[in-house]
């Protein structure tokens, strides 16, 4: 009895220690992915001699990838629902060069133009969405008319030529903290902002907590939540610095201050929504969502609108980073997005994933593409190799789903296999069909192996 006891405690803390990293059923895909992304850091940062950590490799990092990790956010919310968006990189590059001609031949102010662009972005999204949600072609087919559509618009608009944008537009895509106080050798915007998140995480842990003691449910022991802010506030302090101590001019980009907020926003609204679990339940089993009063029609246009919306965002900060407009913008941004999202834990068949899980993805995307560079290998190479990591990342989860185990990490860390959680779950407490608790990715897991 005294050993059931312990193995139980002992369960439990590794359990309480996982949701760190997401929590439920996803939990052993995110810490998977996670632990790859710190090996592959460290590797390069080795193989490199110290030039992936860098503080000015560190800033153009984050410059050169921040369009595909805004996509894989829009992407995440499409893929969970159960389709797939092969036109967010005709999207982008359409908007783009709209917004640029704009401010060039209409003389529009660089707001008006954002706003515009951001426009255009969701009457994009409404027509693929009409055509997804209430005529009833697939995703795939209407998004692949629309990598066509618009890329001949892109063409036709800008008439093949590159296309400059002023100055003032540049700062959403090449812009950084500003400088201010006395000269302590870092930016102190950047250590202001650090401070700020370190603070944040701090406080919401404890809030946390409170919230948990007042409702009367389970929470995590103690140790387990300061093991989380110690090494969440650790590593948001080391990466402060770096990112402060850059060459002058130099600091955080804007454009990663833009992605700090939509991932906020759009975490909040997978996990905390009405809306965000309908989600997860018409990806899941949309036959059960519809029969449990889900609009599915209207959760399919809206996810939708919503990535053309992002889509043209991120075309916007790629051609503010790079000044111009030009005919080969956005090529190739719709694979890298997917391949982001699918090797942040999100499932083949739709229902599972999160938004975290698929920055997580971009940022292993992105740290290949880095490392590799840095190394010396060939453009050739680097696409084989990230070839050959998306297949292996989904292959794992196919395999793992179908043998209703845990990943690799999972066996590693205690995990019990997906059956048999599904069913220890099913005798502690009742769910309904389609309604998410504190995970909405285990629900629609659930759905799926039920």
């Amino acid at each position: 009895m005294s050993t059931q006891i312990a193995e139980k405690k002992k369960s439990g803390g590794i359990r309480d220690l996982g949701k760190m990293f997401g929590g439920g059923q996803s939990t052993g895909r995110q810490f998977g992915i996670l632990g790859a992304l710190v090996v592959i850091v460290l590797l390069f940062e080795l193989l490199t001699g110290g030039k992936t950590l860098d503080p000015v490799n560190l800033i153009n990092l984050v410059n050169q990838n921040v369009y595909v990790l805004v996509l894989a956010i829009g992407m995440v919310m499409v893929i969970i629902a159960g389709h797939i968006d092969l036109s967010v990189g005709s999207v982008a590059a359409v908007v783009g060069i709209i917004v640029a001609q704009a401010m060039n031949l209409w003389n529009l102010p660089w707001p008006l133009a954002i706003v515009l662009g951001l426009a255009v972005g969701a009457v994009i999204g409404a027509w693929q969405g009409w055509w997804v949600a209430y005529v009833g072609v697939p995703a795939f087919i209407v998004t692949l008319a629309g990598m066509l559509i618009f890329r001949g618009l892109n063409q036709l608009i800008g008439n093949a030529n590159t296309i400059p944008v002023p100055d003032g537009f540049t700062f959403i895509g090449g812009g950084f903290l500003p400088e201010w106080g006395p000269n302590t050798g870092y930016n102190n915007s950047t250590l202001l902002l650090g401070l700020i998140i370190a603070v944040v995480i701090a406080v919401l842990e404890v809030r946390t907590r409170r919230n948990q003691t007042k409702m009367g449910s389970e929470k995590a022991p103690l140790w387990v939540s300061v093991f989380k802010v110690v090494v969440l506030d650790a590593v948001v302090i080391y990466f402060t610095f770096l990112f402060a101590g850059g060459r002058v001019g130099t600091s955080f980009p804007v454009s990663g201050i833009i992605l700090g907020v939509l991932i906020i926003l759009y975490s909040f609204i997978t996990r905390s929504t009405i809306f965000g679990r309908h989600i997860y339940a018409v990806g899941g089993n949309s036959h059960a969502a519809e029969l449990s009063g889900v609009k599915i029609r209207r959760v399919n246009f809206f996810v939708m609108m919503n990535m053309s919306v992002l889509a043209a965002l991120a075309g916007m900060i790629a051609v503010a980073r790079s000044v111009s407009s030009g005919p080969q913008d956005g090529l190739g941004w719709e694979l890298d997005a997917i391949a982001a999202v699918f090797i942040g834990g999100a499932a083949v068949s739709g229902g599972i994933g999160t938004v975290a899980g698929s920055i997580v993805g971009g940022l292993v995307i992105a740290v290949l593409n880095n490392g590799l560079q840095l190394l010396g290998v060939t453009s050739d190479w680097v696409q084989i190799i990230k070839g050959l990591v998306l297949l292996i990342a989904v292959g794992i989860d196919v395999y793992s789903h179908r043998r209703g185990g845990p990943s690799l990490i999972g066996r590693l860390f205690g995990g019990r296999g997906r059956r048999q959680e599904t069913a220890a779950d099913a005798a502690g407490a009742e769910q309904p069909a389609v309604t998410p608790t504190a995970d909405p990715a285990e629900d629609s897991s659930r759905s799926l192996t039920s």
